[in-house]
């Protein structure tokens, strides 16, 4: 689900999660997760089995899906959970 109540420094305080933004630090290419119970993770917002942005996908949970062809990554982690993502963030 992707976030409505974003602001410079991330997501409101009372947002029970489950959001993701992507965004540019500089030379890179960011996402950004809130999870459920207020954690927040960043990652590389470019999957490493084809060029697609992450914050373009379906988050569930602590699981991200790529939006081209559906492979799974854990945003804790950056690990690659099944096919075609072979690669670790």
């Amino acid at each position: 689900m992707r976030g409505e109540n974003w602001g410079r420094g991330g997501v409101e305080a009372d947002d029970a999660g489950g959001q993701v933004m992507g965004e540019r630090v500089g030379e890179r290419d960011i996402a950004r997760y809130h999870l459920a119970g207020g954690e927040y993770r960043d990652i590389d917002n470019v999957g490493t089995h084809e060029y697609a942005q992450l914050s373009e996908g379906w988050l569930e949970g602590h699981i991200i899906e790529c939006p081209l062809h559906a492979g799974q990554v854990d945003v804790r982690t950056g690990k690659a959970l099944c096919a075609p993502v072979e690669k670790d963030i």
